[in-house]
């Protein structure tokens, strides 16, 4: 009995501990397509798009200063997210369904067809 008092003493401080606040990013600048208003709601966006290309952040962008359009790589990411927003609109459930994922696979060249399988009997 005494065991379980002392463990329920020992973890309680750490359950009452309240979640630290998620740190407050810089509202973007330069946005051109996406439809967002917050730093935080960004990152979030473009932690989809990096998963999808399995690419990091400096693909598209400069580093340190992700407002720059110098990296032409940034106006064809555009094209392919107002594509993509095009798709998706004319499914009448309003869901998505097209995303980076769907032909990137998590690489920068988009998926057009299967990979050849190997020749049997080989």
């Amino acid at each position: 009995m005494r065991l379980l008092v002392s463990a329920l003493l020992v973890l309680l401080p750490l359950v009452a501990q309240e979640k630290a606040p998620e740190k407050k990013r810089p509202d973007p600048t330069n946005l051109k397509v996406l439809k967002v208003t917050t730093g935080n709601e960004v990152v979030q966006i473009m932690r989809t798009f990096t998963a999808g290309l399995g690419v990091q952040c400096n693909y598209c962008h400069i580093q340190g200063n992700f407002a720059s359009d110098e990296n032409p790589k940034k106006e064809i990411a555009r094209h392919m997210i107002t594509m993509s927003h095009e798709i998706n609109s004319k499914f009448p459930d309003g869901k998505m369904h097209v995303t980076c994922y769907t032909c990137h696979r998590g690489e920068t060249e988009p998926k057009t067809a299967p990979e050849p399988k190997p020749a049997s009997g080989d």
